[in-house]
This record gives C-alpha cells, sequence and structure tokens, in this order.
C-alpha cells in the first residue's frame, strides 16, 4: 500500500474503543476481568481496524496490518518470550525457585521475616522475570510465616506483591523490560541503570518499612536445605545481562545451564526438560498472540492517524521535557489501568511515548523506564489486575485488605515522578544515539 502523509485523524482510534469496550466495559459488566479473553478483544478491534481503514482494497489492508504484525520489533519480542518462558519453566522445574527461597529465608532473623520475604520476592522476581510466577512461588510461604507468627496475611500477601513488582521492573528478562526496551529501541542494560537509580532508595525505604511492621514477630518457620548449584543459574543469567551480553544468548544460555543441572541433579530426564521447556513456552501463548495482533492494530491506526492524532492533541500544550515525560507517564498508566495487564499496556503505549520522546529529545532509555515503572506502579495497585487476584485467591483474603500495605508500588510511582521533576537521575537522561539491542 501506498504510503502517503498522515493526517492526525481521531476516528482512526476507533478500534482502540472497540478493544476498550469489548475487554475493559464488558468485564466491569461480568465483575471478571477473565469473562472476556484478551485476544478475542483484540481479534474483535483488529477486524475492525481493518474494515475500516481508508482506501485500497481489502487484500492491501490486510497485508498492511500483517507489516505491523510482522515488524521486526514484534517479532524479536516474540522470539524473546519464548525463550524466556523455556527458561523460566525449566528453572521452576529443576528446582532454581525452591532454593532461591531457601537461601534468602535461611539467612534472616525471624524478627525481620515481613522484609526477609520482600528480599526473597526481589531476587526470585528479578531471576525468573515474572510477578505473577513470584506471587504464586512465595504467597503460599508468606501464607504459612503469617499463621505461624501472627503477622497478618493481608500485611504478608502485600510484601510478597510489592517484591514481586520490583523484579518486574527490574528483571532483564520480565516481559515489561523486553517490551519497553523494544519499542523505544535501547539496550537492556541501559534501561536496568536508569531504573536502578531511580527506584533503589524506595526499594530500601520499603525494606525498613516492612521491618519495622514486623519486628516483633516471632517465628519457627525453618528453611529447606539450599543447593547452591540450583541457584547458579540465576547469578550466570544475571552477571551476562548486565556485562551486555545478547538477551536471546543470555536466555538460551540459562535454559541450557538449568538442563544440564536438573539432570545431573536428577531433577528431571531428558524428556522432563523439554517437556518443561514446550510448557514455558506455551505459556507464553497468549502473550505472542495479543502481541501479534496488538502490533497489526497499531499499525492500521498509525496509517490512519490516530498516534498522529494523540500525539498532536498531548503534545500542543507541553513546553517543556517534564511535561513530555508526564505525557508518557499518562499514556501508559491510562492503558493499565484499561487492560490490567502492564505488558499490553507497553505495547499500546510503547510506539506514542517514542514519538514524544523522539520529538522532545528524552533519551530512549529514559523514555523505556518511565514507561516500565509506570506500567509496573499501576499494575501493582490495581485490585482487578493479575497479581493482587492471585494472592488474594492464594492467601484466602480480598484484593482491597491487600492495598493498604503495597508500600513498594506506591513509593514505586512516587520515585518516578521524582525523577521528572528533579531531573534524575543526570547521568542516564541526556539525549543518546544508543543503538537498538539486536
Amino acid at each position: 500500500m501506498k504510503q502517503e502523509p498522515i493526517t492526525p485523524n481521531p476516528l482512526a482510534l476507533i478500534p482502540l474503543a472497540v478493544f476498550l469496550v469489548s475487554y475493559l466495559a464488558v468485564s466491569l459488566a461480568a465483575g471478571d476481568f477473565y469473562k472476556m479473553p484478551i485476544t478475542v478483544a483484540f481479534v474483535l478491534s483488529s477486524v475492525v481496524a481493518i474494515w475500516m481503514s481508508k482506501g485500497a482494497t481489502l487484500h492491501n489492508r490486510i497485508e498492511l496490518f500483517c507489516k505491523g504484525a510482522a515488524n521486526s520489533n514484534i517479532m524479536l519480542m516474540v522470539l524473546i518470550f519464548i525463550l524466556a518462558g523455556a527458561f523460566a519453566q525449566t528453572t521452576k522445574a529443576m528446582g532454581a525457585v525452591d532454593a532461591t527461597v531457601n537461601l534468602t529465608l535461611s539467612i534472616l532473623p525471624g524478627n525481620v521475616l515481613a522484609a526477609g520475604v520482600f528480599l526473597a520476592a526481589c531476587v526470585i522476581s528479578v531471576s525468573v522475570g515474572t510477578s505473577v510466577g513470584t506471587i504464586v512461588a512465595l504467597t503460599p510461604v508468606a501464607a504459612g510465616l503469617s499463621a505461624q507468627t501472627g503477622i497478618s496475611p493481608a500485611l504478608m500477601s502485600a510484601v510478597v506483591v510489592s517484591g514481586a513488582m520490583f523484579g518486574d521492573n527490574l528483571s532483564f528478562i520480565s516481559d515489561t523490560t523486553i517490551v519497553a526496551t523494544r519499542t523505544q529501541g535501547c539496550k537492556m542494560a541501559d534501561k536496568f541503570k536508569t531504573n536502578f537509580h531511580i527506584v533503589m532508595p524506595f526499594a530500601v525505604l520499603t525494606t525498613i518499612l516492612y521491618i519495622l511492621l514486623g519486628s516483633s514477630a516471632q517465628s519457627s518457620f525453618a528453611a529447606g536445605d539450599i543447593s547452591w548449584v540450583k541457584v547458579l543459574p540465576y547469578f550466570i543469567v544475571l552477571a551476562a545481562a548486565v556485562m551486555g551480553v545478547n538477551v536471546m544468548v543470555v536466555l538460551l544460555g540459562g535454559t541450557i545451564l538449568c538442563g544440564v543441572i536438573g539432570m545431573l541433579t536428577g531433577a528431571f530426564d531428558i524428556w522432563g526438560w523439554t517437556t518443561s521447556m514446550g510448557a514455558g513456552i506455551n505459556g507464553m501463548g497468549e502473550l505472542i498472540i495479543v502481541t501479534i495482533l496488538a502490533g497489526g492494530m497499531l499499525e492500521m491506526i498509525r496509517y490512519n492517524g490516530g498516534l498522529a492524532w494523540i500525539i498532536q492533541k498531548m503534545t500542543a500544550k507541553i513546553r517543556s521535557r517534564k511535561g513530555a515525560e508526564l505525557s508518557i507517564a499518562g499514556v501508559v498508566s491510562f492503558a493499565n489501568l484499561c487492560t490490567a495487564n502492564n505488558t499490553i499496556a507497553l505495547i499500546m503505549a510503547g510506539p506514542i511515548a517514542k514519538e514524544i520522546a523522539q520529538r522532545f529529545h528524552i533519551a530512549p532509555n529514559r523514555a523505556a523506564s518511565l514507561l516500565d515503572i509506570f506500567s509496573c506502579f499501576v499494575q501493582g495497585i490495581i485490585p482487578y489486575g493479575a497479581q493482587l487476584l492471585m494472592a488474594a485467591s492464594l492467601s484466602g483474603i480480598s484484593p482491597v485488605q491487600i492495598m493498604k500495605y503495597l508500600y513498594y508500588p506506591y513509593l514505586l510511582g512516587v520515585s518516578a515522578l521524582l525523577a521528572i521533576w528533579l531531573g534524575f537521575p543526570r547521568k542516564y537522561t541526556a539525549q543518546t544515539d544508543t543503538p537498538m539491542e539486536a
């Protein structure tokens, strides 16, 4: 299809409105955000996007949709999701998650268990790259500690969710990190350094708050045996990622290392390993489908002038870089509130954020950092998000009860607003020509 000058057009956003109605409105009406599958909502909005696109034949409009769906960034994200799924499930089957839990809890005295569980959740979520997976692994442990110590189950659940969101924001293999860096065109290591400087003071403050809240507790909890060799893959993967090794090489190497260790320790045989990898890859299926459909739909919206209209309206009154950064924060926060999925919110908001960042000379790593932080902030506090719903279900309490103890997600939002206001960290904020990580 011949490319023409793009004219801002609010009607091009109709497919997005269809998505919001079919997913958000229907879910709210049903009282359950999992009644309407997000994949179905994206199929409906994609059909509308193709049907209403301007000019050309139906065949050419479908080709344009496929071009957006098969964008090199989208396909690279899909490959990374596949490898991340294989790595995460292999580490779990090999026993690395349990080993990491035992390692973290074994070095902590009983009167700082709340803070200890927070730190354990931080370590695990950074290592495995999934907040929901961390919550599933640690919430039963936290519930048991609550019963033994008298600490509020809502507090212990909030501690786990807080640590899980820490890793969701910082992990090299987190979906949000992958999408934020790919959409903005920056290296993961650069985005990590920017995020680290913004959030770490508040992570320390959160730890202190949880120490104070749980200081009177006593526990008879005994950590299991520590298998150091099973923790090794996490350390190697983190070290390689920090050194800037290609993320696909990191994930593939980590999966192979986990497989070898798993077979040598008797955790599984060769077929158990392949089954684990397959399960992990299959578990990424919905995210992969949504990523491809969203890529196609957003290309149609872009072609028809929808993104240009949003950018025009959002930047009309912006006179400074701070205003532009607040706009980026607002776009991804709104998308996250609508979708209750921070990865999908980033996929939708990423192209808009990149346009704003380029127009106001915001460094790609800075834009990626703000996108990731605000998406994790919103995701960590909404009671209808997967994280709070899962934690509440495993603890037998209401998501609303957990919300008042979610200190880290709240402070995460505060840290990002302060970073925008103060222009911090200056070292990683200046405009750069950093090439996109291959």
